[in-house]
């Protein structure tokens, strides 16, 4: 192993590696879940991805951008209603005041849609 990978792991609990791993398919099932949508006709949202950051579009114009963080080995969250950073503990990740990212994300983006949406982690995340 090598210095950056093993001075990363205690402070998120993953290695650079898994963070990477983790990360990426975090992004990635929240684009199948907006193409999902998109199919079902529940809602257009417009994804944008490029490396570690995803940004939604949303009808009206409002943004929501994930940006990976991995210096930090955090997860970003920016919102209309405000901003937010994530570390992963124990298999989930939550920012300072306890909110789980998922569900964070979740009531945001219904905020911004105008009608309930719901993410969920992919499997391993």
């Amino acid at each position: 192993m090598n210095a950056t990978t093993d001075s990363a792991a205690p402070a998120s609990g993953l290695t650079d590696l898994e963070f990477h791993h983790v990360t990426s398919r975090i992004l990635a099932s929240i684009e199948s879940q907006l193409d999902q949508w998109l199919q079902d006709d529940v809602v257009d949202i417009d994804a944008r991805r490029t490396g570690g950051l995803l940004e939604m579009s949303f009808p009206g114009g409002s943004t929501i951008v994930i940006n990976t963080q991995p210096p930090l080995h955090e997860l970003w969250l920016a919102a209309r209603a405000g901003g937010y950073h994530f570390r992963h503990h124990q298999g989930v990740w939550t920012e300072r005041d306890g909110n789980e990212f998922f569900a964070l994300l979740s009531r945001r983006a219904s905020e911004q849609a105008g009608l309930a949406l719901q993410f969920e982690p992919p499997a391993s995340a």
